[in-house]
């Protein structure tokens, strides 16, 4: 079997392309590394089943290309800039929206039967309801939020047109090994720099679900080997929540601070768009027999760690 993997050389894509090796997968990995890395793809360039294309999702040719002889599509790129949102709209437009339609587009010209594709809890807004089902209702509170959504509902049609099965995973924020961007980044970036003092942004109790990606990968495996729809929606996260000023401790711990100051931006909210809460409800996916196995706080420590020890990520972004 061969998986083609957009983003394949990102935080979540290269895990997951691991994870598909070890199982005996052939694994193409198509991804442009504007955010990937070729540190995250070491692993995997030892497989002889292991492809890599240097390519553009926006380049419809050459995807089309790319992706012939794919069993399954994991569409995993993505512009994951939350925040920016409101500033540069049209990259959510073109990267979220726009990809997701190319790469369903050449799985109709590739007649791929199947796609794994990542969503975020961000399709929810502001919910009502937590833990928050996959049956919520969804008002949309940010251009980001609004793309995944819009993707889901392209692979909707796109699986009614041409019988494709689909697995969506409405994902929280993933921790772990290899990770480049969010609320643990930021910690370890602005610490390094004045391990006096931090801001947070808002009031800093925001209370979020954290996934390690290791269970993230082990979530979507379970469900493309168990999942029996044609069109799977499943929530993945962590059944616990950390508030912002915990993960703020953890991070200090790790890194051997005492006495931080934290300078709160006030607010509810760290920018337009962002969740006060953020928690899934994720029985459906537990009902195939998944469930975390790393706690939120082994996750927050363990991704500390990995940042404290390549130095080298905070150049990058």
């Amino acid at each position: 079997m061969r998986a083609f993997v957009t983003g394949g050389a990102g935080f979540i894509g290269s895990h997951l392309t691991d994870r598909l090796l070890v199982e005996g997968w052939e694994v193409v990995v198509y991804d442009d590394f504007s955010t990937g890395s070729e540190l995250f793809l070491e692993g995997a360039r030892a497989h002889d089943g292991f492809q890599l294309v240097r390519g553009d999702v926006l380049d419809a040719a050459r995807l089309t290309r790319a992706m012939e002889g794919a069993d399954l599509v994991c569409h995993l790129q993505a512009n994951a800039d939350v925040r920016g949102g409101p500033l540069v709209p049209r990259r959510d437009l073109e990267q979220n929206v726009g990809a997701t339609f190319n790469v369903l587009v050449a799985m109709r010209e590739n007649r791929v039967p199947r796609i794994l594709f990542s969503s975020s809890a961000t399709v929810y807004g502001e919910p009502s309801v937590f833990p928050t089902p996959e049956s919520a209702e969804m008002v949309q509170t940010s251009v980001y939020g609004a793309s995944k959504l819009a993707g889901e509902a392209f692979i909707q049609a796109f699986g009614e047109y041409e019988e494709i099965r689909s697995y969506v995973f409405r994902f929280v924020s993933f921790v772990g090994e290899r990770y480049t961007h969010g609320v643990v980044f930021d910690f370890v970036k602005k610490l390094r720099a004045n391990p006096r003092e931090m801001e947070v942004l808002g009031d800093g109790r925001q209370r979020k679900s954290y996934l390690h990606v290791a269970d993230g990968v082990q979530g979507m495996l379970t469900a493309l080997s168990k999942a029996e729809g044609r069109a799977n929606v499943f929530n993945l996260g962590h059944e616990d929540c950390l508030n912002v000023l915990t993960v703020a401790d953890l991070v200090c711990e790790e890194m051997g601070l005492a006495g931080v100051r934290y300078r709160t931006t006030g607010g509810t909210r760290g920018w337009k768009g962002d969740a006060p809460t953020v928690q899934l409800d994720t029985a459906r996916l537990r009902s195939l027999g998944w469930a975390p196995a790393i706690s939120i706080e082994q996750g927050i420590r363990r991704t500390t760690r990995y940042l404290l020890a390549h130095p080298e990520l905070f150049g990058r972004r």
